[in-house]
Protein backbone atom coordinates (compact mmCIF):
# COMPACT_ATOMS: atom_id res chain seq x y z
CA UNK A 1 0.00 0.00 0.00
CA UNK A 2 1.34 3.40 -0.98
CA UNK A 3 1.53 6.10 1.68
CA UNK A 4 0.96 9.86 1.65
CA UNK A 5 1.48 12.70 4.10
CA UNK A 6 -1.51 14.38 5.73
CA UNK A 7 0.00 17.62 6.94
CA UNK A 8 3.10 15.72 8.06
CA UNK A 9 1.23 12.63 9.32
CA UNK A 10 2.16 9.49 7.37
CA UNK A 11 -0.83 7.29 6.44
CA UNK A 12 -1.76 4.66 3.88
CA UNK A 13 -3.43 6.51 1.04
CA UNK A 14 -6.52 4.32 1.42
CA UNK A 15 -7.88 4.11 4.94
CA UNK A 16 -10.87 2.47 6.60
CA UNK A 17 -13.94 4.24 7.92
CA UNK A 18 -15.73 2.18 10.57
CA UNK A 19 -19.04 4.04 11.01
CA UNK A 20 -20.99 1.38 9.10
CA UNK A 21 -20.01 -1.21 11.68
CA UNK A 22 -22.23 0.32 14.34
CA UNK A 23 -25.73 0.48 12.95
CA UNK A 24 -25.67 3.20 10.31
CA UNK A 25 -26.06 0.97 7.26
CA UNK A 26 -28.47 -1.76 8.30
CA UNK A 27 -27.50 -5.32 7.44
CA UNK A 28 -29.06 -8.17 9.45
CA UNK A 29 -26.33 -10.58 8.29
CA UNK A 30 -23.44 -8.49 9.63
CA UNK A 31 -21.87 -8.93 13.05
CA UNK A 32 -19.23 -7.51 15.35
CA UNK A 33 -17.14 -10.59 14.62
CA UNK A 34 -17.13 -9.84 10.89
CA UNK A 35 -16.42 -6.17 11.57
CA UNK A 36 -13.40 -7.05 13.71
CA UNK A 37 -12.16 -9.41 11.02
CA UNK A 38 -12.58 -6.58 8.50
CA UNK A 39 -10.48 -4.15 10.54
CA UNK A 40 -7.79 -6.76 11.09
CA UNK A 41 -7.77 -7.74 7.41
CA UNK A 42 -7.39 -4.08 6.45
CA UNK A 43 -4.31 -3.81 8.65
CA UNK A 44 -2.95 -7.04 7.15
CA UNK A 45 -3.34 -5.45 3.69
CA UNK A 46 -1.33 -2.40 4.69
CA UNK A 47 -4.08 -0.01 5.78
CA UNK A 48 -2.64 2.16 8.55
CA UNK A 49 -5.42 4.77 8.80
CA UNK A 50 -8.46 3.75 10.89
CA UNK A 51 -11.27 6.28 11.47
CA UNK A 52 -14.02 6.22 14.10
CA UNK A 53 -15.96 8.66 16.35
CA UNK A 54 -17.55 8.70 19.78
CA UNK A 55 -21.00 9.38 18.25
CA UNK A 56 -20.89 6.14 16.23
CA UNK A 57 -23.09 3.84 18.26
CA UNK A 58 -22.79 6.08 20.25
CA UNK A 59 -19.59 4.82 21.87
CA UNK A 60 -19.94 1.22 20.62
CA UNK A 61 -17.80 1.79 17.53
CA UNK A 62 -14.79 3.02 19.46
CA UNK A 63 -15.07 -0.03 21.73
CA UNK A 64 -15.24 -2.28 18.65
CA UNK A 65 -12.19 -0.65 17.08
CA UNK A 66 -10.33 -0.95 20.37
CA UNK A 67 -11.02 -4.69 20.53
CA UNK A 68 -10.02 -5.19 16.89
CA UNK A 69 -6.70 -3.40 17.35
CA UNK A 70 -5.72 -5.00 20.64
CA UNK A 71 -2.06 -5.95 20.31
CA UNK A 72 -1.77 -4.04 17.01
CA UNK A 73 -2.30 -0.47 18.14
CA UNK A 74 1.17 0.65 17.08
CA UNK A 75 0.56 -0.50 13.49
CA UNK A 76 -2.05 2.16 12.79
CA UNK A 77 -2.84 5.85 12.81
CA UNK A 78 -5.97 5.97 14.95
CA UNK A 79 -8.42 8.81 14.27
CA UNK A 80 -11.56 9.61 16.23
CA UNK A 81 -13.87 12.58 16.68
CA UNK A 82 -15.53 14.58 19.44
CA UNK A 83 -18.12 17.31 19.60
CA UNK A 84 -21.29 15.50 18.50
CA UNK A 85 -21.99 14.41 22.07
CA UNK A 86 -22.51 16.87 24.90
CA UNK A 87 -21.35 15.17 28.09
CA UNK A 88 -22.44 18.18 30.13
CA UNK A 89 -25.85 19.09 28.73
CA UNK A 90 -27.85 17.17 26.16
CA UNK A 91 -26.06 13.92 25.33
CA UNK A 92 -25.60 12.38 21.87
CA UNK A 93 -26.54 14.54 18.91
CA UNK A 94 -25.94 17.83 20.72
CA UNK A 95 -22.98 19.85 19.43
CA UNK A 96 -20.51 20.80 22.15
CA UNK A 97 -16.88 21.70 21.49
CA UNK A 98 -16.34 23.60 24.70
CA UNK A 99 -13.04 22.93 26.50
CA UNK A 100 -14.74 21.20 29.46
CA UNK A 101 -16.63 18.84 27.17
CA UNK A 102 -13.48 18.04 25.19
CA UNK A 103 -11.73 16.99 28.40
CA UNK A 104 -14.50 14.51 29.19
CA UNK A 105 -14.72 13.28 25.59
CA UNK A 106 -11.04 12.53 25.15
CA UNK A 107 -10.82 10.48 28.34
CA UNK A 108 -13.80 8.39 27.24
CA UNK A 109 -12.36 7.81 23.78
CA UNK A 110 -8.94 6.83 25.15
CA UNK A 111 -10.54 4.28 27.47
CA UNK A 112 -12.82 2.77 24.83
CA UNK A 113 -10.03 2.56 22.26
CA UNK A 114 -7.64 1.01 24.76
CA UNK A 115 -4.85 3.47 24.09
CA UNK A 116 -2.95 6.26 25.81
CA UNK A 117 -3.04 8.60 22.82
CA UNK A 118 -5.13 9.47 19.79
CA UNK A 119 -3.14 10.05 16.60
CA UNK A 120 -5.65 12.33 14.90
CA UNK A 121 -8.44 13.97 16.92
CA UNK A 122 -11.15 15.73 14.91
CA UNK A 123 -13.82 18.20 15.86
CA UNK A 124 -16.76 16.32 14.30
CA UNK A 125 -18.84 19.41 13.48
CA UNK A 126 -18.18 23.08 14.14
CA UNK A 127 -19.94 24.22 17.32
CA UNK A 128 -21.62 27.58 16.66
CA UNK A 129 -21.71 28.29 20.40
CA UNK A 130 -17.96 27.91 20.99
CA UNK A 131 -15.33 30.06 19.26
CA UNK A 132 -13.01 27.83 17.25
CA UNK A 133 -10.08 29.52 19.00
CA UNK A 134 -11.30 28.13 22.33
CA UNK A 135 -11.78 24.64 20.89
CA UNK A 136 -8.36 24.50 19.25
CA UNK A 137 -6.74 26.00 22.32
CA UNK A 138 -8.11 23.11 24.40
CA UNK A 139 -6.91 20.61 21.80
CA UNK A 140 -3.45 22.19 21.80
CA UNK A 141 -3.28 21.49 25.54
CA UNK A 142 -4.05 17.82 24.88
CA UNK A 143 -1.25 17.75 22.30
CA UNK A 144 1.15 19.22 24.86
CA UNK A 145 0.06 16.53 27.34
CA UNK A 146 0.63 13.73 24.80
CA UNK A 147 -2.98 12.55 24.76
CA UNK A 148 -3.44 13.75 21.19
CA UNK A 149 -0.79 13.80 18.47
CA UNK A 150 -2.55 15.73 15.68
CA UNK A 151 -5.65 17.91 15.34
CA UNK A 152 -8.31 17.71 12.64
CA UNK A 153 -11.56 19.37 11.63
CA UNK A 154 -14.60 17.81 9.94
CA UNK A 155 -17.02 19.71 7.68
CA UNK A 156 -15.50 23.08 8.59
CA UNK A 157 -15.71 26.02 6.21
CA UNK A 158 -12.71 27.97 4.89
CA UNK A 159 -12.93 30.81 7.42
CA UNK A 160 -13.02 28.40 10.37
CA UNK A 161 -10.13 26.36 8.96
CA UNK A 162 -7.98 29.45 8.61
CA UNK A 163 -8.79 30.69 12.13
CA UNK A 164 -8.16 27.27 13.65
CA UNK A 165 -4.84 26.82 11.85
CA UNK A 166 -3.66 30.18 13.20
CA UNK A 167 -4.01 28.86 16.77
CA UNK A 168 -2.40 25.43 16.26
CA UNK A 169 -1.43 23.54 13.08
CA UNK A 170 -4.36 21.57 11.67
CA UNK A 171 -3.16 18.27 10.23
CA UNK A 172 -6.23 17.19 8.27
CA UNK A 173 -9.72 18.26 7.28
CA UNK A 174 -12.40 15.68 6.65
CA UNK A 175 -15.46 16.18 4.49
CA UNK A 176 -17.47 14.31 1.89
CA UNK A 177 -15.78 14.14 -1.50
CA UNK A 178 -16.39 11.78 -4.38
CA UNK A 179 -17.48 11.63 -8.01
CA UNK A 180 -20.93 12.75 -6.90
CA UNK A 181 -19.87 15.30 -4.26
CA UNK A 182 -17.23 17.66 -5.60
CA UNK A 183 -18.03 20.73 -3.52
CA UNK A 184 -14.58 20.88 -1.80
CA UNK A 185 -12.86 21.64 -5.11
CA UNK A 186 -14.13 25.23 -5.15
CA UNK A 187 -12.69 26.59 -1.90
CA UNK A 188 -11.69 23.98 0.66
CA UNK A 189 -9.08 22.05 -1.32
CA UNK A 190 -7.24 25.17 -2.56
CA UNK A 191 -7.12 26.52 1.01
CA UNK A 192 -5.84 23.23 2.44
CA UNK A 193 -3.05 23.22 -0.13
CA UNK A 194 -2.20 26.82 0.66
CA UNK A 195 -1.89 25.96 4.37
CA UNK A 196 -0.29 22.51 3.97
CA UNK A 197 -3.23 20.63 5.49
CA UNK A 198 -4.12 17.10 4.37
CA UNK A 199 -7.55 16.11 3.09
CA UNK A 200 -9.55 13.04 4.18
CA UNK A 201 -12.64 12.37 2.04
CA UNK A 202 -15.38 10.41 3.77
CA UNK A 203 -18.08 8.56 1.82
CA UNK A 204 -15.81 8.32 -1.25
CA UNK A 205 -18.25 5.77 -2.70
CA UNK A 206 -21.32 7.98 -2.27
CA UNK A 207 -22.79 6.01 0.64
CA UNK A 208 -22.58 2.89 -1.52
CA UNK A 209 -24.33 4.44 -4.50
CA UNK A 210 -21.24 4.56 -6.72
CA UNK A 211 -20.60 0.82 -6.30
CA UNK A 212 -23.61 0.10 -8.53
CA UNK A 213 -25.03 -2.37 -6.02
CA UNK A 214 -28.15 -0.25 -5.41
CA UNK A 215 -30.36 0.12 -8.45
CA UNK A 216 -33.64 1.28 -6.92
CA UNK A 217 -34.89 3.07 -3.78
CA UNK A 218 -36.61 -0.22 -3.01
CA UNK A 219 -33.18 -1.81 -2.56
CA UNK A 220 -32.81 0.21 0.65
CA UNK A 221 -34.57 -0.87 3.83
CA UNK A 222 -37.21 1.53 5.15
CA UNK A 223 -35.27 2.03 8.39
CA UNK A 224 -31.95 2.68 6.60
CA UNK A 225 -30.97 6.36 7.02
CA UNK A 226 -30.27 6.66 3.30
CA UNK A 227 -34.00 6.31 2.67
CA UNK A 228 -34.39 9.99 3.57
CA UNK A 229 -31.20 11.20 1.88
CA UNK A 230 -32.25 13.55 -0.94
CA UNK A 231 -30.02 11.83 -3.49
CA UNK A 232 -31.63 8.46 -2.79
CA UNK A 233 -35.25 9.59 -2.96
CA UNK A 234 -37.45 8.72 -5.93
CA UNK A 235 -36.86 11.02 -8.87
CA UNK A 236 -33.38 12.07 -7.82
CA UNK A 237 -32.31 8.44 -7.47
CA UNK A 238 -33.16 7.59 -11.05
CA UNK A 239 -31.46 10.72 -12.39
CA UNK A 240 -28.31 9.95 -10.38
CA UNK A 241 -28.06 6.46 -11.84
CA UNK A 242 -26.47 8.00 -14.94
CA UNK A 243 -23.34 8.67 -12.87
CA UNK A 244 -23.26 5.06 -11.70
CA UNK A 245 -23.74 3.76 -15.24
CA UNK A 246 -20.85 5.86 -16.57
CA UNK A 247 -18.57 4.66 -13.78
CA UNK A 248 -19.61 1.07 -14.43
CA UNK A 249 -18.94 1.38 -18.16
CA UNK A 250 -15.44 2.71 -17.55
CA UNK A 251 -14.79 0.04 -14.93
CA UNK A 252 -15.66 -2.64 -17.48
CA UNK A 253 -13.17 -1.18 -19.94
CA UNK A 254 -10.40 -1.07 -17.33
CA UNK A 255 -11.23 -4.51 -15.96
CA UNK A 256 -11.90 -3.42 -12.36
CA UNK A 257 -14.95 -2.72 -10.22
CA UNK A 258 -16.96 0.49 -10.04
CA UNK A 259 -15.81 1.05 -6.48
CA UNK A 260 -12.18 0.76 -7.56
CA UNK A 261 -12.70 3.32 -10.34
CA UNK A 262 -14.33 5.77 -7.92
CA UNK A 263 -11.43 5.40 -5.47
CA UNK A 264 -8.78 5.57 -8.18
CA UNK A 265 -10.29 8.84 -9.42
CA UNK A 266 -10.02 10.27 -5.90
CA UNK A 267 -6.42 9.13 -5.50
CA UNK A 268 -5.57 10.84 -8.79
CA UNK A 269 -6.73 14.20 -7.41
CA UNK A 270 -3.54 14.71 -5.40
CA UNK A 271 -0.91 13.22 -3.13
CA UNK A 272 -2.44 14.97 -0.13
CA UNK A 273 -5.75 13.06 -0.25
CA UNK A 274 -6.43 9.91 1.78
CA UNK A 275 -10.02 8.60 1.43
CA UNK A 276 -11.56 6.40 4.11
CA UNK A 277 -14.09 4.11 2.40
CA UNK A 278 -16.31 2.43 4.94
CA UNK A 279 -17.30 -1.21 5.05
CA UNK A 280 -17.96 -4.05 7.46
CA UNK A 281 -17.07 -6.86 5.07
CA UNK A 282 -13.68 -8.48 4.52
CA UNK A 283 -14.44 -8.91 0.81
CA UNK A 284 -15.16 -5.21 0.42
CA UNK A 285 -12.04 -4.06 2.23
CA UNK A 286 -10.02 -6.32 -0.06
CA UNK A 287 -11.74 -4.79 -3.09
CA UNK A 288 -11.27 -1.22 -1.86
CA UNK A 289 -7.61 -1.54 -0.96
CA UNK A 290 -6.89 -3.05 -4.38
CA UNK A 291 -7.77 0.35 -5.85
CA UNK A 292 -4.29 1.39 -4.73
CA UNK A 293 -2.97 -0.38 -7.84
CA UNK A 294 -5.50 1.03 -10.32
CA UNK A 295 -4.11 3.73 -12.60
CA UNK A 296 -6.50 5.73 -14.79
CA UNK A 297 -5.14 7.45 -17.87
CA UNK A 298 -5.78 11.09 -18.75
CA UNK A 299 -8.67 10.29 -21.08
CA UNK A 300 -10.40 8.14 -18.47
CA UNK A 301 -9.96 10.83 -15.82
CA UNK A 302 -11.35 13.42 -18.22
CA UNK A 303 -14.46 11.29 -18.78
CA UNK A 304 -15.02 11.04 -15.06
CA UNK A 305 -14.37 14.74 -14.52
CA UNK A 306 -17.04 15.52 -17.09
CA UNK A 307 -19.80 13.64 -15.25
CA UNK A 308 -22.88 15.74 -14.53
CA UNK A 309 -23.14 16.61 -10.82
CA UNK A 310 -25.49 14.58 -8.65
CA UNK A 311 -29.05 15.79 -8.14
CA UNK A 312 -30.17 16.63 -4.60
CA UNK A 313 -28.42 17.80 -1.44
CA UNK A 314 -25.87 15.37 -0.01
CA UNK A 315 -27.60 15.24 3.40
CA UNK A 316 -31.07 15.97 4.75
CA UNK A 317 -31.94 19.48 5.90
CA UNK A 318 -31.06 18.93 9.56
CA UNK A 319 -27.60 17.54 8.79
CA UNK A 320 -26.86 20.15 6.11
CA UNK A 321 -27.52 22.82 8.74
CA UNK A 322 -24.52 21.48 10.70
CA UNK A 323 -22.13 21.72 7.76
CA UNK A 324 -20.22 24.94 7.23
CA UNK A 325 -20.02 26.42 3.75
Amino acid sequence: MKHISLGGLDVSRIGLGTMAMSGYYLDPTSSDTESIRTIQRAVDLGVTHIDTAEIYGPYANEELVGRALKGRRDEVVLATKFGFVSHLDGGPGVLDSGPANIRIAVEGSLKRLGTDHIDLYYQHRVDPNTPIEDTVGALAELVAEGKVRHIGLSEAGPATIRRAHAIHPITAVQTEYSLWTRDPEAQVLPLLRELGIGFVPYSPLGHGFLTGAIRSPQDIADDDWRKSNPRFTEGNFERNLRIVDEVKALASEVGVTSAQVALAWLLAQGDDIAPIPGTKRVSRVEENTAADDVELDSNQLARLNALTPAVGERHDEANMARIEA
